[in-house]
């Protein structure tokens, strides 16, 4: 993967951090350093757990695979849904406090948490998915799903019958405006009297990436609108959207996150999932476990794009391969420059 912004690895404590006192009577300094036993790798997941089907499930794959090829434990923590920060700082705290390194926040919410924490773990690396924190200590996995949603609208606007397709996200939020604003700039590209609809479940709590039942019934009243494509990006709500889609009889649903055609949970859906904007954050978990097992952590602003296989389109089910010659030249638009997908919608 192409690393951008590399900062330094992580720094040694200093003397003023090795004064200062937490709770337990110790600097957080040297508690780091004493329990230190190669515990393993220790995951924070965001709200719906490693069972989402989708965006945890995908983080999951990569502490699995890790536990499998470099034989090291993995403790596994979930989020609950309307947390607190000081909830998820004591989450991470307590994954450092135990030894586990790296430390990995898997969602945008942790990114404050760990900006904090990982000041009071010098010696700890942290990663942080879909967010930035500039930290000599904090690996920052970011995305293009922009780029991978573009090629989503692109099979939208070429598999619609009624030219109605839609988008549902979870948080209206700007990591998930980035779902949208590729969706519809692939849809219009393609074939603008296609009509784009895109909704949101909530303004601005995390719940929207934890409710199934809201995002059902979302899908449903797109439904009976005649939207007969909907593409949501909204964790594991978004089993919610496929059921209601699956119930419809004569609709597609596109996945977000992990191939979810391929999701055991999903097994008795997955004749309407089209396809899925697969998002490798398994990919980016494992690159930084490997690096820190090899004693030279990854660490700065590290970036996965449509160009380097960092997001793809899903052909499970070939239920776009008629389509799939489309969908690569405007990859290789994308890839060339040629193209430049907006990370925002636009007004």
């Amino acid at each position: 993967m192409r690393r951008i912004s590399k900062i330094a690895a992580a720094v040694s404590a200093t003397a003023a951090l090795a004064l200062t006192a937490t709770a337990c009577g110790e600097s957080s300094t040297e508690a780091n350093k004493g329990e230190k036993k190669e515990k393993g790798v220790g995951l924070a997941f965001d709200v719906g757990g490693r069972d989402d089907h989708s965006f945890n499930e995908s983080a999951a794959r990569g502490a699995d695979k890790a536990k499998e090829e470099l034989g090291v434990n993995v403790e596994m923590l979930t989020a609950s849904n309307n947390e607190t920060e000081a909830d998820r700082e004591q989450r991470l705290t307590n994954l450092a406090q135990q030894g586990y390194d790296p430390v990995i926040g898997v969602g945008f919410s942790y990114g404050a948490s760990i900006e904090k924490i990982a000041k009071k773990f010098p010696d700890t690396t942290f990663g942080l998915v879909d967010s930035v924190v500039e930290a000599p200590n904090v690996d920052s996995m970011v995305f293009s799903e922009h780029e991978g949603s573009y090629l989503a609208g692109v099979a939208a606007a070429l598999k619609t019958k009624t030219d109605k397709v839609g988008f549902i996200g979870g948080v209206n939020n700007a990591l998930i405006q980035k779902f949208q604003a590729g969706f519809e700039q692939g849809v219009k590209a393609t074939d603008k009297k296609v009509k784009v609809t895109s909704e949101y479940l909530y303004p601005n709590n995390d719940k929207g990436f934890n409710d199934p039942a809201a995002a059902k019934e979302k899908a449903k009243g797109m439904l009976d609108r005649g939207i007969d494509i909907i593409y949501t990006a909204a964790g594991q709500s978004g089993a919610g959207s496929i059921e209601a889609i699956h119930d419809h009889g004569d609709a597609w649903a596109i996945g977000v996150d992990s191939d979810q055609y391929q999701q055991p949970g999903l097994a008795e859906y997955k004749d309407v999932i089209m396809t899925s904007v697969v998002k490798n954050v398994d990919v980016a978990v494992f690159d930084l476990i490997k690096s820190v097992e090899e004693g030279k952590p990854l660490t700065g602003v590290n970036a996965y794009t449509l160009k380097e296989d960092g997001v793809s389109l899903a052909t499970s089910g070939g239920f776009i391969d008629d389509i799939m010659p489309k969908i690569e030249e405007a990859k290789k638009k994308i890839v060339s420059g040629e193209v430049t997908v907006s990370e925002t919608p636009a007004k």
